[in-house]
């Protein structure tokens, strides 16, 4: 069963980000714990503190300290929408989320999304406003098992080019 999910995480950025990954909605797991990829089998965290060279953040607090360390905004594509579970499939009556707020305190460089959701939604929402093409990440969830840990670190190592120009 489908239901109303406004998003109350706050995005992640300072002065110095110049990558920003984006997501659709937080999941349940998420928004229980009150911070982004919360639930234990997302690869997100993993995933990132692999391709950064750094190791795996466990509290928020750690996850914070590590975007703001390698200069990464993280928030969601979307404010609110109607969805099953966490299945982006199911999202209806999307509202996209204001990212002015990031774009006009930091120098973002490019933009990523994490599946092929945020990136849809993105590329009909918010790429007309920001002015940047969104590059598709594959989706760290754990319904993505397809998709190794090796091919994630692979396909995410692309925002490494943006990080330290």
């Amino acid at each position: 069963m489908s239901e109303h999910i406004v998003h109350t995480i706050e995005p992640v950025f300072d002065s110095d980000s110049r990558v920003l990954i984006l997501g659709t909605m937080p999941s349940p797991k998420s928004r229980e714990v009150g911070f982004y990829y919360g639930h234990p089998r997302n690869r997100f965290w993993k995933v990132l503190a692999l391709v950064l060279g750094e190791s795996e953040p466990s509290s928020i607090t750690e996850k914070i300290a590590l975007l703001h360390r390698r200069h990464i905004a993280l928030w969601d594509v979307l404010a609110a929408c109607e969805i099953e579970g966490a299945s982006d499939a199911s999202i209806r009556q999307p509202k996209p989320n204001n990212l002015a707020c990031i774009f006009s305190a930091a120098p973002i460089r490019a933009v990523f999304t994490t599946g092929a959701a945020a990136y849809r939604l993105y590329q009909k929402y918010q790429a007309p406003l920001t002015g940047l093409n969104a590059y598709r990440l594959p989706s760290t969830s754990p319904a993505n098992c397809a998709v190794s840990l090796e091919q994630l670190a692979e396909a995410y190592r692309e925002i490494l080019l943006y990080l330290d120009r």
